[in-house]
C-alpha cells in the first residue's frame, strides 16, 4: 500500500510518501507511476520553478518533502492543495492499495 501523509492543514508544509501499491505484481505499476509522477512535478516546481530549499529525501519508493516556514508553505500552497485533492481523488478509486491522510505540523 502507498501512504501518503500531508503535514498541516492550512498551510500545508509538505508530505510524505511511501511504500508501492502492489496492485499489479506482474506487470506494470500504474498506480505507482502516478503517484511518483505527481510528487516529483510538485518537489521539482518547489525547487526549481519556485527556487525554495526544502527539506527533501528520496530514496526507494520514499519522498519526504517538508518546507521550513510558514511563508514557504503559503508560497506553495496552491501547489501542496492541488497534490493532496489529486491524490486524494485517485485513493477513493484505490482505497486497497492508497492511503492519505493528515497531521499536525
Amino acid at each position: 500500500m502507498i501512504k501518503v501523509e500531508f503535514f498541516g492543514t492550512d498551510p500545508i508544509y509538505g508530505f510524505h510518501i511511501m511504500g508501492h501499491s502492489d496492485m499489479n505484481p506482474e506487470g506494470p505499476e500504474v498506480l505507482c507511476a502516478a503517484v511518483s509522477s505527481a510528487a516529483y512535478m510538485t518537489a521539482n516546481t518547489v525547487t526549481d520553478v519556485i527556487g525554495l530549499k526544502p527539506i527533501l529525501l528520496n530514496k526507494d519508493g520514499n519522498m519526504y518533502l517538508k518546507v521550513k516556514t510558514e511563508q514557504e508553505a503559503k508560497t506553495c500552497r496552491v501547489l501542496f492543495d492541488g497534490l493532496r485533492l489529486h491524490l486524494s481523488e485517485i485513493a477513493q478509486d484505490y482505497p486497497k492499495y492508497l492511503k492519505v491522510k493528515h497531521s499536525e505540523v
